[in-house]
């Protein structure tokens, strides 16, 4: 067993950039390495990736952090954008195209198929989710049916987390784990195993498919030369969104979490029981542990928060850095009737819709920039309360408390805002990196780092919390100009 004084890397591989994030024992950063990588936008409504790029960050950031620490690296974990297909060939190890994106919509009208077949039934009722391009069976679909597969390539496909697993073992381990497969669309979350019944529809040969192990348990041990010493455990894997509710040890039933990245993800943990399937929801599942451990989770996913942020800066040069949002929409304490609905990727829930788009509505001659600042920032508050009413309705659990992070988290009128929007107290942690956390954890948990879920959570600290201070009637009649800003987007591509 691992000595409890090890230090625990955490490969956080996210949309817009990599980060290698080390933790000791205590829960305490020790270090961390950061790199962006590059955004493809080859036609309207598709968004990709070079995962040959993705797995070069990920080698210079483990360098460049693995030369910073004065202990040995006890176990990595793995954390990842979620749904991103990443196909390659065994062979050689080179992916055969570049990765679809999460947000990517190409399959829109193949999910109208299928939906208009009668499949959405199967889909709901087997993985948890719905018909939406948002997910990696269409995607998949596309990619092995569109002429870019050669006939003699030896398949192996993956989500970021499987593509970087492989990389990290020399091509010794093509696996994931079971927050990761559940978004695919082709994992059944009740049995634990890829659906034959999905697979056939969506014509992916098993064997492509990687092997499904818990998210707490060793996987693998590093290869040389990939950026960290040879022989390191890893030993834990999930989604980011599951990887930020097991960071911030929502541990318990009822106990929720929304993490600001590109987009917003609210996570509620629904205990070990699965639910069935929830209008505008998702199920999902939350993590398993080494001890045959199954949590469950309701989610609602949000497409664009903080991307609109990066909108505002690289699409309209209203701002230099993402930095700056804060302090201009505080400059403007009342948007006066400007609304910006953020629904550049579609919507997802409680909506599901991929033919919504982007809207600004309520522009008079007096808006200017700090206006559609203050807009972006509501706009993450009312999208997060129209999930969290939609959780609250379907659970059975009342709103107690939001625990939050991601990059977002740091701005305190957004975290005023929303306790004023949900009317709950809003905790921010003082380490807002809980994704990268939850990695570590998991990993760590496996090898004797830490010795139980309660050491976990005795690790979590508050930095701050919000407590409501608006008018109800004034934070409601706010809201209700959001759903209608909202009904104006619906539908508007064809």
């Amino acid at each position: 067993m691992t000595p409890p004084n090890g230090i625990v890397v955490a490969i956080d591989a996210g949309t817009t950039g990599v980060r290698s994030f080390a933790i000791d024992e205590s829960g305490r950063p020790r270090g961390w390495s950061y790199r962006e990588f590059t955004q493809y936008f080859p036609e309207p409504g598709r968004v990709e990736h070079d995962a040959t790029e993705i797995w070069t960050v990920v080698q210079e950031t483990l360098g460049e952090l693995a030369a910073e620490l004065d202990q040995p690296i006890a176990a990595i974990g793995i954390t990842n954008q979620r749904e991103t297909v990443v196909v390659w060939d065994r062979r050689t190890g080179e992916p055969l195209h570049r990765a679809i994106v999460w947000q990517d919509r190409r399959t829109a009208p193949r999910c109208d198929e299928l939906r208009e077949a009668g499949h959405l039934d199967l889909v709901r009722t087997q993985t948890g989710l719905v018909l939406d391009p948002y997910f990696s069976a269409t995607k998949l679909e596309w990619i092995l049916h569109s002429g870019f597969i050669d006939a003699g390539a030896d398949l192996a496909f993956g989500t970021v987390d499987s593509w970087v697993l492989w990389n990290l073992t020399g091509g010794a381990v093509h696996a994931t784990e079971p927050s990761n497969a559940s978004r695919t669309m082709l994992f059944d979350i009740g049995r634990l195993e890829w659906s034959a019944d999905l697979l056939a529809l969506f014509d992916v040969p098993r064997s492509c498919l990687p092997q499904v192990l818990p998210s707490s348990g060793r996987v693998g041990t590093t290869a040389a030369g990939v950026g960290v010493p040879a022989g390191i455990p890893i030993s834990g894997i999930a989604g980011d969104q599951q990887a930020a509710l097991f960071g911030q040890a929502c541990f318990e039933p009822g106990m929720m979490k929304n993490t600001y990245g590109t987009g917003s993800f609210v996570l509620m943990n629904i205990g070990s029981d699965l639910p069935p399937p929830v209008d505008g929801l998702l199920t999902t599942v939350a993590w398993t542990l080494d001890d045959g451990t199954t949590v469950y989770a309701l989610e609602g996913a949000i497409f664009v928060t903080g991307a609109a942020v990066q909108w505002l800066r690289d699409g309209l040069g209203l701002i230099e850095s993402a930095a700056e949002i804060g302090p201009l929409a505080e400059s403007c304490p009342d948007p006066e009737g400007v609304y910006l609905v953020p629904a550049f990727a579609g919507l997802g829930s409680p909506h599901w819709d991929p033919y919504a788009r982007g809207t600004i509505i309520g522009i008079t001659r007096g808006t200017g920039r700090a206006h559609l600042a203050r807009a972006v920032v509501e706009a993450m508050t009312y999208q997060t309360r129209d999930v969290v009413e939609a959780m609250e309705a379907a659970s059975g659990h009342g709103r107690v408390a939001l625990r939050v992070d991601g990059g977002a988290a740091v701005m305190d009128l957004l975290l005023q805002l929303q306790a004023d929007q949900l009317r709950v107290p809003v905790a921010r942690p003082t380490v807002p990196e809980t994704t990268a956390l939850g990695a570590a954890y998991l990993a760590g948990l496996a090898e004797g780092v830490w010795g139980s879920l309660d050491d976990v959570a005795s690790h979590w600290q508050l930095d701050r919390e919000f407590h409501p201070e608006a008018e109800p009637a004034g934070a409601d009649q706010r809201y209700e100009g959001w759903r209608r800003a909202v009904e104006r987007s619906r539908a508007w591509a064809t």
